[in-house]
């Protein structure tokens, strides 16, 4: 069984800086997405803010990955590869990437985290799925705040999407969320739908990356030729959005949110407080 890494506050710290890199590193990704925009182009942009802020990337040559960010458009649901894809009106893509900084011992900390983007004017359903899935995110976050295990979020999670759009949307089971630390995966996972097992009591020290993907259609999915890319076996949209999340001495704090999650966790009821120094 894989074992949790608990982290002290000042290491958590770490991950917020990278969590801030990744934040601002995926704004840049975002903003260059527009039509006419390759795939690469929006890795190159990610990537570009990597080097100012003399950053890593955890992505960057994990089992021979071969770009920075994932970039999964319309039917892609994970683990697209960056390339020559031109976005045109009407798509949506989910970027997924992140950072790694290295404190005063030269140990290695991760960052990671998803948006997706809507390209030009698109369908009033890409809206809404893109709409849903963020909310569900932040539900899922919201209930981390006071929850016992795990798999509460999950629970969350699942109660939203049910409750908002009943059952127009499939969510996917065979990827999930994740412990985050000196590893970018590790234990435990963070499903994103209701399980009867209830996982690992959350604890101080935790971090995790919580990060629900909503499909239009069906949850089966297949692999591409290119050996990452995941799509809906039936073509139906897909989306995600994740953050990583520090439970810490105090409280929560999102890590790869700008102000920690204090604006989105507010309309939920719930305070953040800050790592302490």
């Amino acid at each position: 069984m894989r074992r949790i890494e608990y982290k002290t506050d000042r290491q958590l710290a770490q991950m917020a800086r990278a969590g801030l890199i990744t934040s601002q590193a995926l704004d840049a990704a975002v903003a260059a997405a527009a039509p006419g925009v390759t795939t690469a182009q929006l890795d190159q942009a990610f990537r570009q803010v990597l080097a100012e802020q003399s950053a890593g990337s955890n992505f960057l040559g994990y089992y021979d990955y071969p770009a920075t960010i994932c970039t999964s458009v319309n039917d892609e649901v994970v683990h697209g590869i960056p390339g020559d894809r031109t976005l045109v009106e009407g798509d949506m893509i989910s970027i997924d990437g992140g950072a790694t900084v290295q404190d005063e011992k030269g140990k290695t900390w991760h960052g990671d985290s998803a948006r997706t983007a809507l390209i030009g004017e698109v369908s009033q359903a890409r809206r809404e799925l893109s709409e849903i899935t963020r909310a569900a995110l932040w539900q899922g976050i919201a209930a981390a705040a006071s929850a016992r295990k795990v798999g509460e979020i999950g629970l969350a999670i699942e109660a939203f999407v049910r409750r908002e759009a009943g059952d127009n949307y499939g969510i996917i089971e065979d990827f999930v969320g994740h412990g985050i630390g000196s590893s970018m995966h590790m234990a435990p996972d963070v499903l994103n739908y209701a399980a009867r097992d209830l996982g690992p009591r959350l604890k101080k020290g935790m971090a995790l990356a919580i990060e629900p993907m909503l499909v239009t259609g069906s949850i089966e999915t297949v692999t591409l030729q290119d050996g990452w890319t995941i799509k809906t076996t039936d073509g139906g949209d897909a989306c995600q959005w994740e953050h990583s999340v520090a439970f810490h001495s105090e409280g929560i704090w999102v890590l790869t949110a700008e102000d920690g999650g204090a604006e989105e966790l507010s309309k939920l009821g719930v305070t953040v407080k800050p790592i302490p120094a």
